[in-house]
């Protein structure tokens, strides 16, 4: 039976356009904080290498950029041009100059073509738009997909050593700063180059002494930008900061809402909120006063070069150097000017950000698989066909590093139909006695065996498939009980299905839900108990059928009575069938064929129940520290017995604890 799971960075935002006045808004992209990529051009080339299925789209998409973007340099000349018709008509019409006056048709036949360019560049505006986005959506799709697929291969020591919020925050978070980016910031990058050498080249042929008073305000902007920016990071760093404090304090207490109202911790809690709300807010009105303050001294600078422009736009129209509608054109061109700039700071952010979230997910990509011969064609994989259930551990040796040897030697013969037992306190490493049998790891020396065939000579998928799992941590999905029990074996029948939750004794309850089989879980499946959780994945691992199982008792956290079924249901899967038993209390498997005691990640002692407790050594101790919790359970039982006690009586150990 295979088994699955279910399922910050933010999303960048939008570019900042020009604000009012001469300069625009600043390159306000350079204030907060950037998470910056440790190899630049490695993962720039390697994200645009996504990209080359698409190239002809891609090639596409910038000719429809050019030409939008310089169709639109083109229109303040154009009205420039028609402003200073219209002023010249007015001129000689008032001087009485003879035939003087406004040419319309000249003025008409420039309306026309700028109304030609401002909806032909509309146009390419939305087809580069249009093409872009499935380009992007498609890039990050077959990236996404083989990000799956990646994560499917990995050896389960990857999951052991990475949180699963970090996992998730790179497959969701980063994959949507990377479809936002590509999707905006690459066109919106060319088009700020483009704007920024034609309009720079339009103010040149208008006026090179306009252009160089535009020029020398751009420095003064960069300079108060600056020092705003240097002086904003501590600020920004500590909004974020606070505000990971305050949503991990406000997650907690409401994810242990019914311990802080046990407790009585209210009050306190909210004392605390209220000190985390204060910080936050003392750091994000700091942050954001930054932040608008660097717009108003943008608009005065930018007030001073209008002045300037202004200026000297009016001397040189009266020593007829320039044209009046020249004037009205460069003041258009120098807004235009400074919006690439502030365009190419903030987008410079965005797409140091995004490469940095692209490393995090070919970090995920260049993690080693779990590597099978068999998979790659050197070798043909043996199959076991009809599997008797023999399994043999000779000479095993495994350490989770070099330092730490953890079994050393051990040799262990399960016949068919026979159950093992592994004990052990916590931390015993009673776990990765399964994880090499199921090879999640892979050993430093000996093999294992089934049916006297090498587990390595075999697919890992085939391997597995000999397995069925019941966990003590249940694992079930949103949908439906159907749909849960039936994840054990695909294709399987409804009667099939019936037939399993009735060896599993949850036939029963299943029937006393509103909608039966067609019950709906939720995500967390917190709408049935603890018990009937259990008796689900018993019933998905009969339906299974699988030859050998392996066992994580989950009867610590139900009441005795669900224990007794569940331990019956447990009793009924076991059946003919070999079995490993992770045994957490003791009373389950004194009938186990061979108990192993595992401590500190060593096989301590192997035995029968009757042997280990007849050496009175490390087993015997565990034991009898159960039987005598068990006992005072028995004894208050026997003197006020209720329903609940009659459960205990009859699980209770019946032997005499060793003196």
């Amino acid at each position: 039976m295979k088994a699955g799971g279910q399922g910050s960075n933010s999303s960048p935002a939008p570019m900042m356009g020009r604000g009012p006045g001469f300069g625009g808004g600043g390159p306000a992209g350079m204030l907060g904080p950037v998470q910056k990529p440790k190899n630049f051009k490695g993962t720039f080339l390697r994200l645009i290498s996504y990209f080359r299925p698409y190239k002809y789209r891609l090639i596409l998409v910038f000719l429809a950029t050019i030409l939008s973007t310089v169709f639109t340099i083109f229109s303040p000349k154009l009205m420039g041009d028609a402003t200073t018709d219209l002023f010249n008509g007015v001129v000689q019409r008032l001087k009485g100059v003879p035939g003087g006056g406004v040419d319309f048709a000249q003025i008409l036949h420039l309306i026309e073509i700028l109304g030609f360019l401002y909806i032909f560049s509309s146009l390419l505006s939305y087809v580069q738009q249009y093409v872009m986005a499935g380009v992007a959506q498609r890039a990050v799709y077959d990236l996404r997909k083989k990000v799956n697929d990646k994560l499917s291969r990995l050896p389960v020591k990857y999951y052991d050593s990475h949180p699963h919020g970090e996992i998730l925050s790179r497959f969701v978070n980063d994959f949507d700063n990377i479809s936002s980016t590509l999707q905006q910031s690459l066109t919106q990058l060319i088009s700020a180059i483009i704007t920024f050498v034609g309009v720079f080249v339009m103010m040149l042929t208008i006026s090179p002494l306009m252009t160089l008073t535009v020029v020398l305000t751009l420095p003064l902007s960069f300079v108060v930008t600056k020092m705003i920016a240097t002086r904003s990071q501590k600020f920004f760093m500590r909004r974020q900061r606070t505000l990971g404090e305050l949503n991990g304090h406000i997650e907690e207490m409401f994810t242990g809402h019914q311990v802080v109202k046990a407790f009585g911790y209210e009050e306190k809690a909210k004392e605390q909120l209220a000190e985390m709300n204060e910080r936050y807010y003392e750091a994000a009105w700091k942050a954001q006063f930054v932040t608008g303050i660097i717009m108003p001294l943008m608009n005065f600078i930018g007030n001073i070069g209008y002045v300037l422009v202004s200026v000297i736009g009016g001397i040189l129209v009266t020593y007829k150097r320039i044209q009046i509608g020249d004037i009205l054109a460069f003041i258009q061109y120098s807004r235009q000017f400074s919006q690439p700039i502030n365009q190419l700071s903030s987008i410079s952010n965005v797409i140091q950000s995004t490469l940095a979230s692209s490393e995090r997910v070919f970090e995920i990509l260049d993690e080693p698989e779990e590597q099978d011969a068999f998979e790659e064609g050197y070798a043909v994989a043996n199959t076991l066909g009809s599997v008797q259930g023999r399994v043999q551990f000779e000479g095993v040796s495994f350490r989770y590093s070099e330092e730490e040897p953890l079994i050393d030697d051990m040799n262990l013969d399960v016949a068919p139909g026979q159950t093992v037992a592994i004990v052990g306190p916590t931390g015993a490493g009673k776990t990765t006695l399964i994880n090499l049998l199921m090879r999640f790891y892979e050993l430093n020396g000996g093999k294992i065996t089934v049916d006297g065939m090498d587990i390595t000579e075999m697919r890992r998928d085939d391997l597995r498939n000999v397995f069925g799992m019941v966990l003590q941590d249940t694992w079930l999905f949103h949908g439906t009980i159907r749909d849960n029990i039936a994840y054990g074996r695909e294709g399987a029948t409804e009667e099939e299905v019936v037939e399993a939750a009735k060896a599993a004794f949850a036939d029963h309850f299943i029937r006393t839900l509103p909608d039966g089989y067609d019950t709906v879980l939720n995500e967390e499946a917190s709408n049935i108990s603890q018990g009937q959780k259990q008796l689900l994945t018993i019933a998905r691992a009969i339906l299974a059928n699988p030859s050998i199982l392996i066992l994580d008792e989950a009867t610590s956290s139900v009441d005795t009575r669900t224990e007794v079924h569940i331990q019956q249901a447990m009793n009924r899967l076991m059946h003919g069938r070999t079995s490993f038993v992770i045994a957490h209390r003791l009373s389950t498997i004194r009938d186990a064929d061979c108990i192993l005691v595992m401590n500190h990640g060593h096989i301590v002692e192997q035995g029968t129940h009757e042997e280990l407790l007849a050496r009175n050594g490390f087993y015997a101790d565990l034991y009898n520290s159960q039987f005598a919790a068990t006992a005072i359970s028995v004894a208050m039982a026997q003197i006020n017995p209720s329903d609940d006690d009659e459960a205990v009586l009859e699980v209770a150990p019946k032997v005499v604890p060793v003196v």
